[in-house]
């Protein structure tokens, strides 16, 4: 499993660690019962505190997506597999809106709309 984050972004490091696990179970590339690396070799691999990666999987933890436990580290549960079957769903719709002429922008604030 590799982490992606970008340093140069405006979001938080925390924020860009929990959505490239979020990703990674949306395109299934992560499944239920599959390990996450530990805090610590994240956090060594990246440059980064610590604190930053199990705030990160402490966000993961509160939605769902990753159950933590001692002795265990954090473990993907079952809630991965609705993300992996909207994926398509999401693939799609961000091909008809490029074969609209819609910017990603526009198709992600169209679609903030309908929270």
């Amino acid at each position: 499993m590799l982490i992606r984050i970008d340093p140069a972004s405006e979001d938080p490091i925390f924020a860009q660690v929990a959505a490239s696990v979020r990703a990674d179970a949306a395109t299934g590339r992560l499944r239920p019962g599959d390990r996450l690396p530990s805090a610590r070799d994240v956090a060594d691999a990246l440059g980064v505190n610590l604190h930053t990666v199990l705030r990160a999987y402490q966000d993961l933890r509160d939605e769902g997506l990753v159950d933590m436990r001692r002795g265990r580290g954090a473990v993907v549960t079952d809630a991965a597999t609705p993300l992996a079957q909207l994926y398509d769903d999401i693939a799609a719709l961000a091909r008809r809106a490029r074969a609209l002429g819609l910017s990603p922008d526009t198709l992600a604030s169209l679609v903030k709309e309908h929270r």
